[in-house]
């Protein structure tokens, strides 16, 4: 009764010049393709310049493969890829981490907005919306390649990947990718009604929501680590999700204090 998933990860090879176009990187694609249209109305809607906004995919893309290639090889086999640095050029081989890959987003971002005078906290606040739904459409790609898969399960909806052996497992990839579609809708929600919120608290509900549903789902995956973590409670993954909750929360936090303290402060001073 369990599903087997065999599908081979790459969707159609061109034999004139050997290219393959491998379904991860269609999703990846199509990820960002969606969430730059949705940043272009949203940017329209509120009658801001579009000019830089191809600039800004570009800044985004390249941030994200960065920093989730880095994140991997520093993050889960550092001792592999410190010995073999060049190893770690070779992105096609695979391996990408999802933290690293935030962090290079939010260093690219920043860049941006200093280049071209927008507000940080303003733009994140937007851009975490597609981001959240970016990162469903990657973890569809991770399932068709029979990666990141969870651990064994005798659960009806277990998933037997074929490549891998013929354990039944959590389709962890398709458990995260539903929470980030969802996560992308509530985002949206709160965002098109946080006039009074301060910038930077959808960013906030991002980093708690996103990296929630990562330490919580982190329990249901093998340690994918190369290096023994010492019977931790922990893995690597929880461990990088920690800091990305606490700067969430205190974001939320500071965002909806500062309108406040704000208003009390010029209230005093009319009063005055």
């Amino acid at each position: 009764m369990f599903l087997h998933w065999n599908v081979d990860p790459i969707l159609f090879t061109i034999p004139v010049i050997n290219l393959s176009l491998r379904w991860y990187g269609l999703f990846f694609a199509v990820g960002f393709l969606l969430g730059y249209y949705f940043a272009n109305r949203e940017f329209r809607n509120r009658n801001l310049n579009t000019d830089g906004l191809d600039k800004l995919l570009g800044y985004m893309i390249a941030g994200t493969l960065v920093g989730a290639r880095l994140g991997h090889c520093l993050a889960y086999d550092p001792q592999f890829y410190l010995t073999h640095p060049v190893e770690i050029l070779k992105i096609w081989q695979g391996g990408l981490a999802s933290h690293g890959g935030g962090l290079g987003l939010i260093l690219t971002t920043l860049l941006y907005c200093k280049i071209y005078k927008y507000n940080f906290l303003n733009l994140a606040d937007l851009l975490c919306i597609p981001t959240a739904f970016v990162g469903g459409m990657i973890r569809v790609g991770n399932f068709f390649n029979s990666e990141i898969y969870g651990k064994p399960t005798d659960a009806d909806y277990g998933v037997i990947f074929d490549r891998i052996d013929s354990i039944p497992r959590h389709p962890v990839q398709v458990y995260e990718s539903i929470s980030y579609f969802l996560i992308s809708v509530f985002l949206y929600i709160v965002y098109k009604h946080s006039q009074k919120r301060g910038s930077g608290f959808v960013l906030g509900l991002f980093f708690v929501t996103v990296f929630s549903v990562r330490i919580v789902l982190e329990y249901l995956k093998p340690e994918q680590a190369s290096y023994d973590m010492n019977n931790s409670m922990l893995t690597v993954g929880q461990y990088l999700s920690i800091p990305f909750v606490v700067a969430g929360l205190v974001l939320c936090i500071l965002s909806s204090l500062l309108p406040s303290l704000r208003n009390i402060i010029n209230n005093n001073v009319v009063s005055k």
